[in-house]
């Protein structure tokens, strides 16, 4: 035979044949000389390290061998003990010819009767006939080196002994080839799927490619289907698909899939009785199945039949087998609670079938567990650690009735005593912290209690009693607040010190709860700990805790900081990879965040979200920490939630609180936690939305948390609280008093379970004296006063909370003197407040609360009558995080509006910049819009107003081109040209070089921006781009220092703004709520300010009526002449009249509209009778989003002499409606209109050509565009306005992020192209808008939709004038369009509404 097909269902880029080892060069198989003899015979087959790397437990091996068109099987050989060398005493008649072929596979099975199919290749090879005669005779084996990416594998060698027989020797024991099946045979099919099957499971063993293990499912349902269920092969299919289910639950952590493997590991084992030989195997299988779901459920009946499962194993199998090893290990796995790895199924529990133990590693573990002495000590520590892992009470429990059985046995004078009260005491202790139940915590310190006196002093164990006892006085302390516990916990620590002198191995154990005795024990602690030492990531770990912990009772911001220092070094010795990472990381975070929450760096807060991140990957399903790592990874989200006011973060945030509730199930002893933790952050997005679903779902939750403790569980206190906050919220929505007095009976409860002294207590007693303080009774105020007085006088109150406690008790005292007009509680609230202030740091971003509270007790001050001093104290606060900021500038300027005090204008402008920076802190701008939304939109026209209300006109300016097109003024800066800069020398030169590039970086759409991308991923994403901005401040920064720079991206000054006038006065509107005013301004004389007949709420009106008239079909041009009638009335006439002094007629204009004054055709506005006057008369109307546009339209490029012109026109886009049948018509009319080549080079781009792609494509080529199509205004997400291309719409996004700035002119032929969103109108974010910041320097666009029909003809008037001479100018086009439309007034074909619609901005 020549040689062998390819296997079908093998992928794999490696070759299939084995790579061979040969120790010596074999003799050439064409020496082999075979005269007279008529046979060749495979005799025996010795196989080593079968089992050797295997990833599953097989039932037997075989081989097959493959000659001349046949095949042999011996047979499958079971493995019932562990061996290294397999032998098969079976002969295979071989063909004569030496050179003829020979080939030889060595099979894993995983079934014996029936065998279904050959099951896992583990080595094949091909080989002469004539070679196997010759290493035959030299005794010379077949050696394989280990599989590509293995470092062991199975089957290391291979020996055949063969013989060379006549003809007259043939015997009867020689194995009779295998029949051929036909592909018409049921069993020919199933063969080969489940073939397939292990082959492509066998390649995901060694890939752990996904996809592999997915086709192999499918393979074997395949077979499964094919196998009807009384078919002798059922049980075998059965169990293949059960298992590959089974690791596919494994991977992919989906704990409901499990029911699956384990109904058809039960119709196996059905199928297979009491004396099958596959029926041990299917009993590990199923049992292992089953200890998963008891891991991931708890349910009982599932360990217990586990259990017996596997000691039905043992039972028949000998104890040197693979199987009876397994079901020890498996056995072992699950008491311990050891986790294992997914991605190399080892998934949580004791998947001991799909463990790649050697043979060795299982002789190791049976030998440990089948010699340890103490059978009774290692089952109760099992079940104590299974309970840690899993939370099952049961296992606790059971630990703790164990060892008080055991302690039973060890009466007083036994030698295992000691040992015994030990270990009660450590078990009650645990059931105490989970279960808070008092009896447990009294009954461990008694145990320790009794275990100390069995070991006086020299006693070699008295430091470990010492440490134990102390450890649990220590809780109780923390639990109930005896000051007798804490005194004696210290002795005994102190005792413990001192028997553990420096170089002890245990001194690091020591645990003094003086805080300033336990850092130098701590440092002492570290330097036992060199560099390179393996515990001194832990040492690092510990010491940074109680730097941490001085810090919030102290405050001092050195401890912080260099708990900080030593935590990240903790973390370098903790590689990706170290078991220690995912904690160290933890308490990282939580440091990180205790800092950002002291300092307001969210540089912090950022990383500590990172490394939560990081430590929710390391903590997978079923993991002992996943459940904290996922509260810790939610309240970072939450903390920057309440900070950033991204909804993201409060959703996902929620999302992980939901998935740790699912992890602890009824009777879990974390439920509690994650039941309040999900209901208080569901409270606080009804906050945010004013979604009553949320509240209600989260006092249901608070309930249920409250109804696990018992009355007068001691930790029922928390849950009391949290449910009456939950009532209280409600109350405040819905002013149902029985909420309210609820909340407060609750609260009255938890007070009980708190005693006086206790530190906790000052908590409840703000939270009850705030609920006090909502009701109208002058006894409830009184007790609410006599309540924070209580607080006020703890001395335990820790340094972190004593300054909000000091606020609350500010707060109460002068909303105390508002009810009661009592001067006394006034001053005392001052004096509080600023004692608060007194105990935070510059930076701590809590400053702001104090602030506001101040800020409200001085307005009270105004608002009585009474002296105040100091009035205006700190208003201007730079402590806390950007949205804190923000939100009190805001709260400022409504109180200074509120009161007109003198520092509103300031209280603007602190507003108007806050916004700024807090809207370039977020790189996506449609999340910059959205988050626009969140603030108020008529910000800038109210701080213009304010500043003409005070004659202040040129500030007027500045403020609305500050505060208004903010998103677009932020994308700017990023593309600010700095070529002045190359002549100042080398350090400038660095600088332009370091801005160029970080504002290429920002400049980019954000990757994060697209659907779908994970959470983790858009964390990276967000971070990166908010330290790329710091990097890009701190350069813009530097940039400044430069002679004559000092006001690089600064707002620019009137002076600067000025000079956008050059060519004609602009005229900005102003709307606000106090008035409405229009701004002219000339280019060299001082702005006028001309007051409007007309106020916001009729402005608004009015853009309403104009809408109607637009939309409606009757009467249409009468009722759109009234709206431009009033509008000529109330807002132009007004400027005309004030226009003739610094323009003639017939020069061009310019309208500055804010707010609603941006819907409005103020170029159309009129008298509109016979001789009545016309804007149009007078003046040439052009518009401009800001006066910075329009400055930068101004400046020059070099132009080529050649224009190149390009038309795009789409008539249909997918899904519209009904198509425009004037488009291509239009396309080739201005084509006809346009100078002939060579002044203009002509690009046409038709309907069916015109692609998202080809139209982007076409516009970054060509500096002058005329589009013809369908356009939209997406109100809702106004980026996503677009023109309709044929496959993808052109969205205002894409062209937002083009670089257009040598681009002169686009006509935008489409409807609604130059109307914003209502919810910001000062943004301008709309299509012509988009162009002209991009670089378009004259943009023509609509104020609403077009006539398909009638604009042909205001086209054709347009071009006629715009280019009729022959020559191009893009500042000509404000006059084209005038006369254009001049030119179709007495055209009774085109309508009024069709020839005011379009609009030009820009020069």
């Amino acid at each position: 035979m020549s040689g062998f097909g390819p296997d079908p269902y093998n992928r794999c880029s490696s070759p299939l044949r084995e790579e061979l080892s040969h120790p010596e060069q074999p003799q050439d198989p064409g020496d082999t000389r075979l005269s007279g003899i008529q046979r060749v015979i495979i005799i025996a087959i010795r196989v080593t390290d079968l089992t050797l790397g295997l990833r599953q437990i097989p039932a037997g091996f075989h081989v097959t061998v493959q000659a001349d068109g046949a095949e042999w099987q011996t047979t499958n050989k079971p493995i019932h003990v562990v061996e290294d060398v397999v032998v098969w005493d079976e002969h295979v008649l071989l063909p004569s010819e030496p050179s003829s072929k020979v080939r030889v596979n060595v099979y894993a099975s995983f079934e014996l009767v029936p065998m279904l199919s050959h099951g896992e290749l583990l080595r094949t090879f091909d080989i002469s006939v004539g070679e196997l005669l010759d290493r035959s005779e030299k005794s010379q084996p077949i050696l394989f080196q280990p599989k590509a990416g293995e470092v062991v594998s199975p089957c290391t060698s291979l020996f055949m002994t063969v013989e060379q027989r006549r003809s007259d020797e043939y015997e009867a024991a020689i194995l009779r080839p295998l029949d051929t099946l036909t592909s018409s045979d049921v069993r020919a099919r199933i063969l080969v799927k489940t073939d397939a099957g292990h082959r492509l499971l066998a390649r995901y063993h060694r890939t752990q490619n996904n996809r592999d293990l997915d086709q192999s499912i499918k393979h074997f349902e395949r077979a499964s289907d094919l196998c009807p269920v009384d078919h002798p092969c059922r049980p075998a299919t059965s169990s293949n698909l059960a298992t590959t289910k089974f690791i596919s639950f494994q991977v992919n952590g989906t704990y409901l899939d499990l029911d699956i493997p384990i109904s058809l590991f039960d119709e196996a084992l059905d199928m297979r009785p009491t004396g099958h030989p596959d029926r041990p195997l299917t009993q590990l299988h199923l049992a292992i199945a089953l200890l998963s779901r008891f891991a991931k459920r708890g349910f009982q009946a599932d360990a217990d039949a586990a259990k017996e499962l596997l000691n039905e194993v043992r039972n028949v199998c000998l104890a040197n087998s693979h199987l009876y090893k397994a079901a020890l290990l498996a056995i072992e796995t699950s008491a311990s609670g050891r986790s294992t790895d997914a991605n190399t199924l080892q998934a949580e529990g004791p998947i001991a079938s799909m463990l790649p133990y050697s043979t060795d590693e299982l002789d190791t573990i049976a030998r440990r567990m089948l010699n340890e002495g103490n059978c009774c000590l290692a089952w109760v520590h099992s079940l104590h650690t299974r309970f840690m892992r899993r939370g099952n009470s049961h296992d606790l429990n059971e630990a703790i009735a164990s060892h008080k059985e055991a302690l039973g046995f060890n009466s007083v004078g036994h030698q295992y005593r000691s040992m015994s009260l030990n270990g009660l005491a450590v078990a009650l202790s645990t059931r105490f912290n989970h279960q808070r139940n008092d009896e447990d915590l009294d009954e461990a310190i008694v145990l320790n209690s009794e275990a100390l006196a069995l070991h006086p002093v020299g006693h070699p164990n008295r430091s470990t009693s010492l440490n134990n006892s102390a450890t649990a006085l220590s809780t109780r302390f923390q639990h109930r607040g005896d000051d007798q516990d804490l005194d004696e916990a210290i002795i005994f620590h102190r005792e413990a010190l001192a028997l553990r002198p420096v170089g002890h191995p245990d001194r690091t154990e020591g645990n003094a709860q003086d805080l300033d005795e336990a850092i130098p024990l701590h440092r002492e602690a570290l330097a036992l700990f060199s560099v390179g030492h393996p515990d001194r990531s832990t040492s690092l770990n510990n010491f940074a805790t109680v730097l941490s912990t001085r810090f919030k009772h102290r405050g001092d911001d050195q401890d912080l900081d260099e708990a900080i220092v030593l935590h990240n070094e903790a973390l370098d010795l903790c590689p990706v990879g170290h078991p220690d990472r995912s904690w160290i990381l933890s308490n990282f975070s939580s440091v990180l965040s205790t800092r950002f929450e002291h300092r307001g760096n969210y540089q912090d807060l950022d990383d500590a979200i990172v490394h939560c991140r990081e430590a929710v990957a390391l903590c997978p399903i079923g993991h002992r920490d996943r459940v904290t790592s996922l509260i810790n990874l939610a309240n970072r989200l939450y903390n920057r939630f309440e900070h950033q006011g991204n909804e993201r973060d409060l959703d996902e945030a929620i999302s992980l609180h939901r998935k740790t509730l699912t992890l602890s199930p009824v009777g879990h002893q974390d439920r509690t936690v994650s039941l309040d933790n999900l209901a208080i952050q569901l409270r606080m997005r009804s906050k945010h939305r004013g979604d009553d679903q949320d509240l209600n779902e989260a006092i249901a939750l608070h309930r249920e948390a409250l109804a696990l403790f018992s009355v007068g569980h001691t930790d029922r206190y928390k849950t009391l609280g949290n449910l009456a906050g939950g009532l209280y919220d409600r109350f405040l929505c819905q002013c149902n008093n029985q909420d309210l007095d609820e909340a407060i009976a609750l609260l009255r409860e938890a007070m009980t379970l708190r005693p006086v002294g206790h530190p906790d207590r000052s908590l409840l007693l703000d939270e009850l004296a705030n609920r006090l303080n909502s009701r109208s009774s002058g006894q409830d105020w009184d007790e609410a006063m006599l309540l924070h007085r209580e607080i006020m006088s703890f001395p335990t109150v820790r340094h972190a909370d004593r300054s909000m406690a000091l606020n609350n008790h500010g707060i109460r005292l002068y909303t105390h003197f508002e009810h009661q007009n009592n001067a006394k509680d006034l001053n005392e609230s001052l004096e509080s407040l600023h004692r608060a202030l007194t105990l935070l740091t510059q930076h701590d971003p809590r400053q702001l609360t104090v602030h506001r509270s101040l800020a409200s007790a001085y307005l009270i001050i105004h608002s009585s009558g009474l002296d105040g001093t100091d009035k205006d104290a700190d208003t201007n606060v730079v402590s806390g995080g950007l949205l804190l900021r923000l939100q009190a500038s805001l709260y400022w300027v409504l109180r200074a509006v509120e009161y007109a005090h003198d520092t509103e204008l300031e209280a603007y402008e602190t507003s108007i910049q806050l916004l700024d920076v807090f809207m370039s802190a977020t790189a996506s701008v449609s999340s910059r819009h959205h988050n626009m939304m969140e603030f108020p939109s008529t910000l800038a026209v109210d701080a213009a107003s304010c500043a003409l209300r005070r004659g202040d006109v040129c500030h007027a300016v500045e403020l609305l081109e500050q505060g208004r097109t903010l998103i677009w003024t932020q994308m700017a800066r990023l593309r600010t040209p700095l070529d002045s800069l190359q002549e100042r020398g080398p350090h400038a030169q660095a600088l332009m070089k370091k801005f160029r590039g970080l504002s290429l970086l920002l400049d980019r759409p954000p990757a994060y921006h697209s659907e779908g991308t994970s959470g983790v991923g858009t964390e990276a994403a967000a971070t990166r781009y908010r330290h790329l901005m710091g990097s890009w401040n701190a350069t813009v920064e530097n940039i400044r220092k430069i002679d004559d720079f000092g006001r690089f991206l600064l707002p620019p000054l009137f002076s600067e703004l000025q000079d956008a006038a050059r060519n004609g006065p602009i005229i900005v509107l102003v709307a606000s709520k106090s008035s409405c005013d229009a701004i002219i301004i000339p280019h060299q004389e001082p702005p006028v300010s001309v007051g409007l007949a007309i106020n916001a709420e009729k402005l608004v009106r009015l853009v309403h009526t104009l809408q109607r008239a637009v939309e409606s079909e009757a009467q249409k041009q009468a009722k759109l002449v009234k709206v431009l009638r009033e509008l000529w009335v109330k807002v132009v006439h007004p400027v005309v009249e004030n226009l003739a002094r610094v323009a003639k007629p017939g020069s061009r204009i310019w309208w500055c509209p804010t707010s609603f004054f941006n819907f409005l055709p103020l170029h159309a506005a009129g008298e509109y009778r016979p001789g009545g006057k016309f804007l149009s008369q007078l003046y040439v109307s052009s518009y401009t989003p800001s006066l910075t546009a329009l400055i930068k339209a101004r400046r020059s490029h070099d132009r080529s002499l050649s224009v190149s012109f390009a038309a795009i026109g789409q008539n249909h886009p997918p899904e519209h409606s009904f198509a425009l049948k004037f488009v291509e018509p239009e396309l080739d009319l201005v084509q006809s209109l346009l100078p002939p080549s060579p002044t203009v080079s002509f690009t046409k781009v038709t309907s069916v050509e015109s692609t998202k792609s080809t139209a982007l494509r076409t516009l970054r080529a060509n500096h002058w565009i005329h589009f013809a199509c369908h356009a939209t205004q997406n109100l809702a997400e106004p980026f996503k306005s677009a023109f309709l291309m044929r496959d993808q719409p052109l969205q205002l996004l894409d062209i937002s992020h083009m670089d257009l700035s040598r681009h002169e002119f686009a006509f935008l032929s489409a409807c609604e192209t130059a109307v914003g969103d209502f919810g910001t109108p000062d943004e301008a974010i709309h299509l012509a808008a988009g162009l002209q910041f991009s670089g378009v320097k004259s943009v023509i666009g609509t104020f609403w939709n077009v006539n398909d029909i009638t604009v042909q003809r205001l086209v054709m008037e347009f071009y006629k004038n715009f280019c009729g001479d022959g020559k191009m100018n893009s500042k000509r086009a404000a006059r084209a369009l005038h006369r254009a439309v001049q030119s179709l007034a007495g055209d009774k074909a085109v309508p009024l509404d069709q020839r005011i619609v379009f609009m030009h901005i820009g020069l």
